[in-house]
């Protein structure tokens, strides 16, 4: 008698399915070890990572003052003395920067003038980036504001909520091998035994700038929220992010929450918690129409969220264009159209798509990081002319939220 030919493809698909197990956590085992070799090449295990010194223009582009002045200043023995390099060129630290800025603060005439953040009074600012969808340069924009805050003399928290980590590797962590023991800000939300958020934030080789890493233990939030909603668990997911940093919230100035690609109970407590919300987009028609399936749930969820008794009320949310292509004809038709449905909501910057700011990625630096005699000098400056312009419209926001600037 014939057997049910049925089971045998069970038999076979269940044969195949294992199969696919092995060859897929055999691929992700090879390629986390290779990605491990990768970086203690760059980064050897023994070698502390440091930012690059930064020329004598450079630190007069970012202090708003120029190159002769602090020629002058050193010359005259007065604040940090710089390092000099063949040629008479001057380099400072990043250490050596923020005591420029405290030296000349101490002399300004108007408060704030170069060392830029919170003062009493002011509310902590928590920048929330968002997107629904992969891609649009989420990740690459909290790294760079982040970093060009903390250069720009502000007290700056990066918080990597997307447990694919990437902002946490453009900042030298790689998490199957640096948080075995946890380490993200899971570990001070979490339901039962939350930990104080000061213990998990990591210095990172930014001046300025600290940073909660992620890893996959992120998602286990998004598992046990609805068991705890389902408990009636006292504790409201919502509130978890705001309750967190208000443990922190005296020693910065700004947080950049690098939220996942996905509206789940991670974001929506990102949300609650922020002061402002930056979304990111990628000025193509699939892109936008994925923003706007993203915008009706926000929208939803986020009342549902208001009526609970969250505060949904923030001091600016901006719509910015990234991977930018000036010379793209449907790209531009798309930012027009932004431009006429949202006005100043979008920035009035772009971040354009540079080969500079990808390159940079490959050995995990932004191009705050990297050396710029490693590009040519037209396609280094025009990516980095985008970036200030896009933080520093950013900035200015922050500034206005505080009562004082001029944002737009």
């Amino acid at each position: 008698m014939t057997g049910d030919p049925r089971i045998g493809q069970q038999e076979l698909s269940q044969e195949r399915r294992e199969r696919i197990d092995l060859v897929v956590g055999d691929h992700a085992l090879r390629l986390s070890e290779r990605l491990q070799a990768h970086r203690a090449q760059l980064f050897p295990p023994d070698a502390k990572r440091m930012l690059r010194k930064f020329t004598s223009g450079e630190v007069a582009d970012l202090l708003g003052v120029k190159d002769a002045y602090l020629r002058k200043l050193s010359l005259d023995g007065k604040g940090p003395q710089p390092e000099t390099r063949a040629g008479g060129r001057r380099y400072y630290s990043p250490e050596d920067i923020q005591a420029l800025r405290e030296y000349l603060e101490a002399g300004a005439k108007v408060p704030g003038t170069y060392l830029p953040g919170r003062r009493e009074g002011d509310h902590l600012q928590v920048i929330a980036v968002v997107n629904f969808k992969g891609g649009s340069g989420k990740t690459t924009t909290s790294a760079h504001l982040a970093q060009k805050m903390a250069l720009d003399g502000y007290r700056v928290l990066a918080i990597d909520l997307d447990p694919q980590a990437s902002l946490s590797a453009l900042h030298g962590f790689q998490p199957e091998f640096d948080l075995l023991d946890g380490g993200t800000l899971y570990d001070a939300i979490a339901y039962e035994d939350p930990v104080p958020l000061s213990q998990i934030i990591q210095q990172t080789y930014f001046k300025n700038l600290d940073l909660v890493p992620g890893n996959l233990d992120l998602m286990e939030f998004e598992h046990e929220t609805p068991r705890a909603l389902v408990a009636q668990d006292s504790s409201l997911f919502f509130t978890k992010v705001g309750l967190a940093l208000a443990e922190v919230e005296d020693r910065y100035d700004v947080v950049v929450i690098d939220c996942p690609p996905q509206l789940g109970y991670l974001t929506m407590s990102a949300l609650s918690a922020a002061t402002a919300v930056l979304v990111t987009v990628h000025p193509q028609m699939l892109d936008v129409m994925s923003m706007c399936q993203f915008l009706l749930m926000t929208s939803n969820l986020l009342g549902v969220v208001s009526e609970a008794g969250g505060d949904m009320s923030y001091d600016w949310l901006r719509y910015l264009i990234t991977r930018y292509e000036p010379g793209d004809g449907p790209q531009n038709q798309m930012v027009s159209f932004m431009r006429s449905m949202f006005g100043d909501h979008v920035l009035n910057h772009t971040a354009l798509k540079s080969t500079a700011i990808s390159d940079a990625g490959i050995t995990k630096q932004t191009l705050y990081e990297v050396e710029k005699s490693a590009f040519t000098r037209a396609t280094y400056e025009r990516a980095i002319e985008s970036l200030n312009a896009v933080n520093g419209e950013i900035e200015a926001l922050v500034q206005q939220a505080w009562g004082r600037g001029h944002g737009g």
